[in-house]
């Protein structure tokens, strides 16, 4: 895709997008195909189709929260780098952590943050139950996103024991993600309001962005092990 044509994909979203960043995110884009030949990361491959369901999916995140000056940000279950590579790249000002559970996964980020020349990212390996419990990662956090197909109460008991009191969790979903099954579970593990946004994306389709401010500690029996998280969710 170029320059003009990307420029206009932002644009209609309501978002700019510099040369530099445009640079930077074709450079994405062609790592992103080579390393998939050889590791699925992902089933979206079509250049034009990773620009709006990628890389325009994930900056969205930028119109519908507020990701202050200077803030902390983890994305739990990072994946390929969605949506926290291309954050990185739109707002260097912000720190992001990617968390994935498989090594191969991290390398990857690693050498992609590194060949785009990201100086704000930091990438770790583990599993997300597993990595809230460190004190270095627990509630240090001003912002938490995922952008994963689980259920809302399990997103929520992976992400929220990362974000500090006064700090966010926004989980990014499909537009019929229900929210009322999660009510309870984000009230036990230390979150207070939640504001649902929905939007289209033009290229992309109707999106849901749920976001809950953290106003208490998580309880420290959370996050629980991952096969109770999955198989008994809080409600």
């Amino acid at each position: 895709m170029e320059y003009e044509s990307a420029k206009a994909l932002f644009a209609a979203a309501g978002m700019p997008l510099y040369e530099q960043q445009y640079c930077q995110l074709q450079a994405y884009l062609k790592t992103l195909a080579e390393t998939n030949e050889k590791m699925n990361l992902t089933a979206i491959t079509e250049p034009a189709e990773v620009w709006a369901k990628h890389f325009l999916d994930s900056a969205a995140l930028l119109c519908h929260a507020k990701l202050p000056t200077g803030a902390s940000c983890i994305d739990v279950g990072t994946g390929a780098g969605f949506p926290a590579m291309v954050l990185a790249v739109l707002r260097p000002d912000v720190q992001f952590t990617l968390l994935d559970s498989l090594q191969k996964r991290v390398c990857f980020l690693e050498q992609t943050a590194q060949l785009l020349g990201l100086g704000n990212v930091r990438c770790i390996h583990a599993r997300a139950e597993e990595a809230a419990r460190q004190p270095e990662l627990r509630e240090q956090f001003d912002f938490a996103t995922a952008r994963a197909v689980a259920a809302l109460p399990v997103l929520a008991e992976y992400c929220l024991p990362f974000v500090r009191v006064g700090g966010v969790f926004a989980a990014m979903k499909g537009p019929s993600e229900p929210v009322e099954p999660a009510e309870q579970a984000i009230v036990t593990l230390g979150g207070g309001t939640v504001q649902v946004t929905d939007y289209t994306l033009e290229q992309a389709g109707a999106r849901r962005l749920v976001q809950v401010e953290k106003c208490r500690p998580t309880p420290e029996k959370y996050p629980r092990r991952s096969k109770q998280i999955q198989q008994k969710p809080l409600g």
